[in-house]
C-alpha cells in the first residue's frame, strides 16, 4: 500500500506543473482509487477476516475443540461393554445389584424356612462397576427367631459366597474379607431369650434404615466396616451350595456375628 500512495503523490506533482485543470482531474482519479484500496498487510490478506492460515477465527469455538478436533465436555467411556455371570449361594436370600441396577435376585422368597439355593445371573457391565450385595438369614420374626413355638425354636445363621466370570470362563471378582459391609438388622440382641415363649416381646432387636442409594457407583461406604470370613463348617452350607464348582479364592462371608446379623448390606468395585 505505501508504494502505491507514493506513486498517486508523484502524480499529482506532475499534474500540478501542468496546470490546474490537470490537477483536478487527477485529484478526482486519486480520491476514486483510494476509496476502491481495502487496507490490506505485506502479504495481501484482510486482518480483520482471517488469521495467518485463512481461517475465521469467529468461526472456530476454542474453548469446546481441542488442536485434534475432539471435543473435551465429551463423555469417556470407561471401558468396553462386556458380559459377565454371577454365581451366589447364599443362607438364605440375596439380591443382586450392578452400578445401581438389580440383575437377580432369589427365586425362593425370603419367606420360605429352608430357602437353600444357588443363582446364576448374567449382566452386561463396563469395567470398573459396583457390585452390591443384600444378603438376608430367613427370620420369622424381628425377634431374629425361626421356628417359632417349635421343639426347634432357634436363631437362624447367615452367610453368602459368590463369584464372577467374564465370557471367557475366567473369574475376576470373588467375595473375600475386603468387601464393604453393614448390618442393618440385628436380632436378638438379648441372645437368652431363644427359648422364650413370647419372644416377639421379650427378644430385643436392632434395625437401620438401608442408606439411599447404596448400590450406586458415587456412593460413599467408607463409614462402613468389612465382611467377616466364616469357614464352611462355621456355616455349614446346604442344599445348592455344592451345585457351584467355586474359585479357590472365594470365601464364605456375613457380618461378625453369624446369627445375630440377620440383613447384610455387601458392596465392592470389580477391575
Amino acid at each position: 500500500m505505501h508504494r502505491l500512495v507514493a506513486a498517486l503523490a508523484g502524480l499529482t506533482l506532475v499534474a500540478a506543473a501542468c496546470g490546474s485543470d490537470a490537477a483536478d482531474d487527477l485529484a478526482v482519479t486519486v480520491e476514486s482509487e483510494e476509496a476502491a484500496v481495502v487496507e490490506t498487510d505485506d502479504t495481501g490478506t484482510d486482518d480483520t477476516s482471517t488469521d495467518d492460515t485463512g481461517t475465521d477465527d469467529a468461526g472456530t469455538d476454542e474453548s469446546s475443540v481441542d488442536d485434534s478436533g475432539t471435543d473435551d465436555t465429551a463423555e469417556v467411556s470407561s471401558g468396553e461393554v462386556e458380559t459377565f455371570t454371577i454365581e451366589v449361594w447364599a443362607d438364605n436370600w440375596m439380591a443382586v445389584y450392578v452400578d445401581g441396577e438389580l440383575v437377580g435376585e432369589d427365586s425362593v422368597p425370603i419367606t420360605t424356612e429352608r430357602s437353600f439355593n444357588s443363582e446364576t445371573f448374567t449382566f452386561d457391565a463396563a469395567t470398573p462397576f459396583t457390585l452390591a450385595i443384600e444378603a438376608r438369614d430367613y427370620k420369622e420374626t424381628d425377634s431374629g427367631l425361626e421356628y417359632i413355638g417349635a421343639s426347634n425354636q432357634q436363631m437362624g445363621d447367615g452367610g453368602i459366597i459368590a463369584q464372577v466370570k467374564d465370557a471367557s470362563g475366567a473369574v475376576v471378582a470373588v467375595t473375600t474379607g475386603d468387601w464393604s459391609a453393614l448390618v442393618v438388622h440385628q436380632a436378638p440382641l438379648n441372645t437368652d431369650c431363644e427359648s422364650s415363649s413370647d419372644p416377639d416381646t421379650e427378644c430385643e432387636f436392632l434395625t437401620v434404615e438401608s442408606p439411599a442409594d447404596w448400590t450406586a457407583v458415587g456412593f460413599d461406604d467408607s463409614a462402613w466396616g468389612t465382611a467377616t470370613v466364616w469357614t464352611a463348617a462355621d456355616v455349614d452350607p446346604k442344599l445348592g451350595y455344592d451345585d457351584i464348582s467355586w474359585d479357590a479364592s472365594a470365601e464364605l462371608i456375613w457380618g461378625s456375628d453369624l446369627e445375630v446379623d440377620n440383613t447384610v448390606l455387601l458392596r465392592t468395585t470389580v477391575g
